[in-house]
């Protein structure tokens, strides 16, 4: 007979004014970085901050190109470019935010699985969990208490 597993995730819907003042840096320098975005086929902006242990902050933000899978996500650009320069300090927050080029007001986006799967990675590597601030809807914002919460069955070196 099958059995069911259920996963229950908890996600805090914030206001900005619940947001802390590290939190609502990190989410500003996400909004800077998603403006500065190369997106000339999609016009869709992203930019994501990274706030590391010792306080310093780190953006990236999405790379398009001509030849379509050679462009980056927001996310993966920040990892890759803070791990270049900080392999060994801790991701204490990672904020992501969007926006259309045609739009002044951001919106929400979600990481696509493979950026999950490389954010699972970084905090599989720390062994401590990463928060994740994502823009939500209304000028609401989601925090989830860690990468597992947006990628529940990682796959990890200890699968291979």
């Amino acid at each position: 007979m099958a059995s069911e597993l259920n996963i229950n995730i908890s996600i805090d819907v914030l206001e900005p004014s619940e947001l802390t003042e590290q939190e609502l840096q990190a989410m500003q320098l996400a909004h800077e970085a998603a403006n500065d975005a190369y997106a000339p086929y999609s016009n869709f902006l992203v930019g994501a901050a990274l706030v590391l242990e010792d306080g310093s902050m780190f953006k990236g933000s999405n790379q398009e190109n001509a030849a379509y899978p050679s462009g980056l996500c927001a996310e993966r650009t920040a990892l890759f470019a803070m791990s270049a320069h900080h392999p060994n300090k801790k991701i204490k927050l990672l904020a992501v935010t969007a926006r259309r080029r045609s739009d002044k007001e951001f919106m929400p986006a979600m990481p696509c699985g493979a950026c999950r799967q490389v954010m699972a990675e970084y905090e599989f590597k720390q062994q401590e969990a990463v928060p994740v601030l994502l823009q939500a809807l209304d000028g609401k914002f989601y925090r989830f208490k860690s990468v597992a919460d947006l990628l529940p069955f990682q796959f990890t070196k200890d699968h291979l």
